[in-house]
């Protein structure tokens, strides 16, 4: 499906799930980017993909997801994604 649809939201973001339930890191953090360069807007994946940085150990690029994730929801004016991607990168400190 993703050759025929590479950039559709749901297929990456299922996949980049999948990857992260599997254990695959490398490979869920890979399809989470391109899943947010593909849809910016997509306020969801820099949770994951926070968590999923965490996950790896990577607490610099968890909180600058985060960071990120807050802007777009900002922007965006998604208030609930906003609190909760704020409690996430509040807990690294």
């Amino acid at each position: 499906m993703l050759e025929q649809k590479p950039n559709d939201t749901f297929l990456l973001y299922g996949l980049a799930n999948e990857y992260k339930n599997v254990g695959n890191l490398p490979k869920a953090l890979e399809t989470y980017q391109n899943l947010m360069e593909a849809n910016p807007d997509y306020v969801a994946a820099y949770y994951h993909c926070g968590q999923t940085f965490e996950k790896a150990g990577d607490e610099t690029a968890a909180a600058e997801t985060y960071e990120r994730g807050m802007a777009v929801a900002r922007r965006i004016g998604d208030a609930h994604a906003l609190s909760e991607l704020q409690a996430a990168r509040d807990i690294l400190g």
